[in-house]
């Protein structure tokens, strides 16, 4: 499995998450179908957020990058990304919405 991390911060990034939230549904219709997928979360910070993906592959975590494709009119700069092969990954029970 692959993992990125994209950190949003500084200038335009709190409103960049704003919109991330508001569009949940579109996000989720983008991510799901992604060939490999294993998890997608988004996390509210101080300073904006930053999204964890997870997906069988490399390929799965490029094609997964909605933000990017969609809510760049904020001003937000680019993330810092972080990325690698998962060595260890549990799931024992979904997360309530």
């Amino acid at each position: 499995m692959h993992a990125v991390i994209r950190n949003y911060s500084g200038k335009g990034a709190k409103k960049l998450i704003d919109i991330v939230e508001k569009n949940k549904a579109e996000v989720e219709k983008l991510m799901r179908p992604i060939k490999g997928f294993v998890s997608y979360s988004l996390v509210r910070t101080s300073k904006g957020g930053f999204s964890v993906t997870v997906c069988k592959d490399k390929a799965g975590t490029d094609e997964s990058d909605w933000i990017a494709k969609n809510a760049r009119e904020t001003g937000a700069a680019k993330p810092t990304i972080s990325e690698g092969s998962v060595i260890l990954h549990l799931n024992p029970q979904p997360l309530p919405p």
